[in-house]
Formats: structure tokens, sequence, C-alpha cells
């Protein structure tokens, strides 16, 4: 793909958008918003939310919120917050306002302190085990608390009392009053206010009482404005739950929640307590370690955010859930990086060769283009002299069948460069490959004298101006294609998953790159300038490689 947004399909929130925009419904408004909980970095699966509910404003000229649901202090943290702001932005996208759940505290109390009055709210002092066996199973009705028919007068009163801090955590919670025999378990009296005298990150200590999720989301939605709050199926069998509050407090405005089926890709994970226990852990390197599938972690992997704007456009919007192979994903990154990626040469495991008939005092500044098929990209300049590195792995002394490489006595071209004939290959005691003593052929630059049959072409770099580097070779962080439906995931971890190799030589070329900065390693993968890149050596990780590795 190309650096263009990727092109549109219709999908069923498209369409129903369209519709409600042709029906005037909301006035012709749409609003959406993205409420991540900054309890963790975000992952590829908010990406294809993130996708869906900017785009569906993009294309209607809307508006999206981006809204942090920071209603649980005790796991979330301004790191968090900052990190998805980064990460928005860096897909591509900006929001047209800024919230927080934490703004409108005092909004959502008075609105708890309504459903109290109206008799719809009520304190409950059962313990969490009691409450349990209160609310039944999925095949059997709950029964009512002792205290759902506490006096209105009451129940005020210990929710006053509850906000001023006058008990400890879990003392009481304030339960919405609906129907303890409902089929729907959200549905049997859900809490919608908890004690928590824990500090939180923007309000301080000043609150010592944090709604909840389900009553929280759908008021801010409703405060803001949104027209469509689109969420992920697991949200579906709350939606009851998200109409009722909005209808009992006749809320000025009542947005439409529609579900979507969340992103399932293979060989990964997306569950942010998971995520979180990697890197606790210390099974990865951190949220941003490009084996997660956060975005951080794509991010510094190499990956472009037109790759993952391309690879959510790809996987649609449905209605069911489905696993994505990850190879789609892949794909993705392959095409748009092998369309914008500058080339370059790095030799993973050198091999010293030394031309023998060339000039010792020679040294050719060649020009090869950065791009294949990209003119306008220019030319770097490569030198070229006696003594150059070859990957170990393209010289065979018994070479197995159709070895297209260099052997002894053999041809092969240098990319870019001339033709060379291995003359004698040079052993150390215990046999070792150490130096091949070849030959060039002066006429060869740049073409194949005629009836000259070359075995391959193989990159190189020259020994006296190649930088030393770091090469990180990254692959899946689980060897299972579902390691979420596993008892203990940690036993689907990939052991190989991460090879480093420490003596590798890149083209003086690269002295110039930035961190972040992509490149095709011909004929070896897609690596991207990591930040560890210091003067001494250069650190590349490994975005993906030139094609599918991976079997069924």
């Amino acid at each position: 793909m190309s650096n263009a947004e990727p092109q549109l399909t219709a999908n069923f929130i498209r369409q129903m958008v369209a519709a409600d925009v042709q029906e005037n419904k909301h006035h012709g408004k749409v609003a959406t918003r993205f409420p991540p909980e900054p309890n963790g970095y975000l992952h590829i699966g908010h990406a294809k939310s993130i996708c869906l509910n900017f785009g569906i404003a993009l294309e209607n000229n809307g508006t999206c919120n981006l809204r942090f649901d920071d209603t649980n202090p005790e796991k979330e943290s301004l790191e968090f917050m900052q990190s998805i702001e980064t990460d928005v932005s860096w897909l591509g996208f900006a929001w047209t306002n800024k919230f927080h759940a934490s703004d409108y505290f005092e909004q959502l109390y008075q609105y708890a302190v309504q459903l109290i009055e109206q008799g719809d709210a009520y304190i409950d002092d059962l313990t969490a085990e009691q409450m349990r066996l209160y609310r039944g199973t999925l095949t059997e009705a709950g029964k009512d608390s002792p205290n759902r028919h506490r006096p209105v007068a009451e129940s005020l009163d210990l929710f006053a009392r509850m906000r001023a801090g006058e008990f400890t955590d879990g003392q009481y919670v304030l339960r919405a009053k609906i129907d303890m025999a409902s089929p729907n378990v959200n549905m049997r009296d859900p809490i919608i206010y908890r004690i928590r005298h824990v500090h939180h990150q923007r309000t301080g200590d000043a609150w010592c009482i944090y709604p909840m999720y389900d009553y929280t989301h759908c008021i801010s939605d409703a405060l803001e404005g949104i027209t469509h709050s689109l969420c992920t199926l697991e949200f579906e069998d709350h939606r009851p739950l998200y109409d009722w509050v909005l209808d009992k407090l006749q809320t000025p405005t009542h947005p439409q929640q529609t579900e979507f089926a969340r992103l399932q890709l293979e060989y990964t994970i997306v569950s942010k307590r998971k995520l979180a226990q990697l890197v606790t852990e210390n099974h990865v390197n951190g949220w941003d370690d490009p084996r997660m599938p956060t975005l951080a972690g794509l991010r510094r992997a190499g990956v472009t955010p037109a790759a993952i704007r391309d690879f959510c456009e790809r996987i649609g919007v449905t209605k069911k859930d489905a696993w994505i192979e990850m190879a789609v994903l892949e794909n993705c990154i392959r095409e748009d990086l092998n369309e914008n990626a500058p080339r370059a040469m790095a030799v993973l495991k050198p091999l010293r060769v030394v031309i023998e008939n060339y000039p010792a005092d020679l040294v050719e500044q060649l020009h090869i283009p950065c791009h294949p098929q990209k003119p306008e990209l220019g030319s770097r300049q490569v030198n070229f002299a006696k003594e150059i590195f070859i990957e170990a792995d393209d010289f065979a002394l018994i070479p197995p069948p159709k070895f297209k490489r260099l052997i002894e006595g053999g041809e092969v071209r240098l990319r870019g460069s001339y033709v060379i004939k291995c003359n004698q290959v040079i052993q150390d005691e215990e046999g070792n490959i150490s130096e091949l003593r070849c030959s060039y052929d002066p006429n060869t630059l740049g073409k194949n004298p005629e009836g000259r049959k070359v075995s391959g072409v193989i990159h190189w770099v020259a020994v006296a101006d190649s930088l030393p580097a770091q090469l990180r070779l990254y692959d899946r962080l689980f060897c299972l294609p579902h390691p979420d439906s596993e008892e203990n995931f940690l036993a689907a971890l990939n052991p190989d998953s991460l090879e480093i190799l420490d003596d590798c030589r890149v083209e003086a070329s690269l002295a110039t790159a930035q961190v972040g900065d992509g490149f095709q390693f011909e004929r070896t993968g897609y690596f991207c300038l990591d930040e560890d890149s210091n003067c001494e050596k250069l650190v590349f990780n490994r975005t993906v490689t030139l094609r599918d590795t991976w079997t069924k």
C-alpha cells in the first residue's frame, strides 16, 4: 500500500450512521468518542476502535472526543494517559475535545443523589460474598438484598457520609434498584458507587467514592452530546443498563450504543491485565518492547501508522467475533514497507573477503538507488574496496542442492557492484572459515558479460567504512495461535521470540539515520533504528521478515 488512505469498505456501522444522517436523526449530527481507561498502554485492538470512532466522525464531518475513563485510580497513572495521547496522535488522528470522567465527578454524584431520591438506588452493606450469593446465577434468579427497601432519607444520609469519608473501603456501596430476577445479570441491582480511599492522579484526595464504569460511561456520553457510542461486543449485555440509567435520569440527550466485534489476533493477547503481567514479571522489556502488541511496541518495531490503518480497514467491522491471522497484519506491514522503506545493506554474520586483484589504495564510490521503484528518493553512496564483508551463510564449502551463492571456484555478483570469483578458502586450526581470497572482474560493474553464468546476487559492505551494529531479530511473542485460551498463557511464550546479533556490520550511509527510521536490509528483512543506538554501535529492530516464515 502507499501512504494514501486505504479504500473504505462498507460495514454495518457505516451504513447505520449514513442512514441516521439521511433521516436527520440527532439533527444530522455525528459525534463519537474514544474512551480508554488509563491503566495500561494501548494495543492493536484499541487501534481498531480508534480508527472506527475517529474515522466515522471524519467521514461525516462530525466530532470525536478523547475521554479518559479515570474512575479506578488504583490502577491508573499519568504515564498511561500520556502514552494514550501519543498513540492516538501517532496513528494520525486529532480529537475534537479531551475530557476525563473525573471532570464529571460532581455531576455524577448529583445524578446518583437523584436516583436515590426517585427510589431507583439504595445503599447496601452486604459483603462481597453475600452479594454474590444474592445475585443468583445465569439459570437462577437473584433475591432482594435486605437493604433494598432502605428508606430514601437513610440512603441519602449514608451516601453523603460515604462521600465525607466516614466509612472504610467496602463497608457500603450504592446500588441501582432494577430487577433481581432479570435474566440479564447486569440488571440485577448493579453497584454504581463504591468506597475507595485512594489518591486520584487528577483530583487528589477530593473524593473517596468512585463511580463504576457502566454508570459513568453513559452519563459522560450524554453530557458530551455523543450520538453514536461504539463499543465492543462484551458491552452488548450492558446496553440495557446504559439505556436504563439515561432513561431514569431523563438526560437531555440519549446516545445510541452499538456494539462491534473486538479484534482477536492470533499469536498474541490483548488483555491489559495480562500485558501488564508480562511487563511486571519481566517477560518483556517494557510496554514498548517490539514483541508487544501495544502501539508503542509496534512503533518501536518500525511499524508505520499507515500499515495499522490499512490493517484495521482490511479486517473490517462485523458483529461476530473471529480470529484474525497474524499474517494479515504482517502482510500489511510488508506491503507498506516494501513500497516506502529505503534499501540498505547489512551483514548479520560477517565473513571477510579479500579481493586479491583489486588495488589496495583504490576506493570506488558506487551510487546505488535508495529504492528500486522510486527514483525520486535518489541514490546512496556505498564505497567498494579491496576488503569487504559478506554473509557467512552466502558461502558454502560443501554446497547443498540448488545453492546459488558463492562456492570455491564459483562466481557471484555483489549487489550494485562487480562479479567476484572465490579462489581460496582460509580456515583456522579448528576448521572454521576465517577468510575468502577472491578476484574480481573489472568489466562487470553493473552488467553481466555475454555468455557469463553467475550463480546469484549477494549483499556486502566494505570493511573499512562499514559501521558496527546490533540487530535484534524479533519474532512472535507466543508460539501458539490462541495463547489466551491456555490455562497458563505464559507457558505459550515463544522462547525464540528474540535473537540478538552483536557483531553485525551495516553500510556507512546509515550513519545519518535517525531513531525510528525504517529500512529494508536487502535479502534480510525490514528494520528500524532503535533508541538504544549510540555513537559506538547502531541498534536495529527487525520489524518483519521479507516473507512469511511461519507455517500452519
